[in-house]
């Protein structure tokens, strides 16, 4: 799958996309730091890429149709959450992506779950 990392991100959460067999282009690689919200959604869809954001603006489904999207993935960690943590959250988005696609869907994941908003 091809995906977008939003800035939000570091190496450690590229390197486990990347050993996961993820296609990842991220914001900061780019130099698309600080880019408005609805750019880096339009260019993720240009790109044919799912989003992948710890953003929560995102969520915002009349801004932000996922249906006309390649995903839009909000990963949801407590306050001041540890690297591990969201680490531990990631492998389990992934581990999920191995049954389902977040392809024109907009999906909410938790450490203790994955919430999926599915196209009508």
């Amino acid at each position: 799958m091809k995906i977008k990392l939003d800035e939000n991100f570091g190496l450690t959460i590229k390197k486990l996309f990347v050993d996961s067999g993820f296609d990842v282009h991220t914001v900061y690689d780019e130099g698309l730091r600080r880019i408005a919200d609805i750019d880096l959604y339009r260019t993720a869809i240009m790109e044919k890429r799912c989003l992948i954001t710890m953003d929560k603006d995102f969520s915002d489904v009349l801004r932000f149709n996922p249906q006309s999207s390649y995903g839009i993935v909000i990963i949801r960690s407590p306050n001041k959450a540890s690297i591990e943590m969201i680490s531990q959250t990631i492998t389990s988005f992934i581990k999920y992506c191995e049954k389902e696609s977040p392809e024109n869907c907009l999906w909410i994941v938790e450490p203790d779950r994955i919430r999926i908003h599915q196209k009508d």
